[in-house]
């Protein structure tokens, strides 16, 4: 079974927690978008300013390359836009996101009790909220993040599997 998966949201939904548990029980390579930013927009966001499309434009045709050249995968990324999301997809159909949704207090409650993350500041939280275009429920699978991890990652499952999104 081949299955190419996005897990994308805000920074501070969970994406690499419930990403690698997706990967976890597929069996698939787990890939963490993060560690694919080339050092500038570390460095950029390190220092509390938000990335333009400007910046994410190479970190996101590396993400590109990786989904295409593997079978099966699961890839925590941002995916903010409709154009992000379609960059990911480019020369594949076969990419299924799943988006986790929450509430700008919930997500913000979690960014605040992260360490060692160069993502800080609730005005990068702010302007990726304003940034993000949510996918149309044909798109993605939208999957509330107000629940445990446990039930976020078996929801996540069931409608992956569901003929309706493979």
């Amino acid at each position: 079974m081949n299955k190419k998966i996005v897990v994308m949201g805000v920074s501070g939904c969970g994406k690499s927690v419930i990403a690698k548990k997706l990967a976890q029980h597929y069996m698939f390579p787990f890939f963490d978008g993060d560690d694919f930013h080339p050092q500038e927009n570390v460095d950029k966001m390190g220092n509390g300013m938000a990335l333009n499309d400007e910046d994410r434009g190479s970190w996101l045709f590396k993400l590109n390359h990786i989904i295409n050249k593997n079978d099966s995968l699961v890839l925590s990324c941002s995916a903010l836009t409709q154009a992000h999301r379609d960059q990911l997809k480019r020369g594949n159909d076969g990419v299924q996101f799943v988006y986790l949704k929450g509430s700008r207090d919930l997500i913000w409650s979690r960014l605040k009790l992260r360490t060692g993350h160069y993502f800080t500041g609730e005005a990068m939280l702010e302007s990726q909220l304003e940034t993000l275009v949510e996918p149309s429920a044909g798109e993605a699978i939208a999957v509330d993040i107000d629940h445990s991890i446990e039930d976020i990652v078996n929801l996540s499952i069931a409608l992956l599997d569901c003929k309706k999104y493979t």
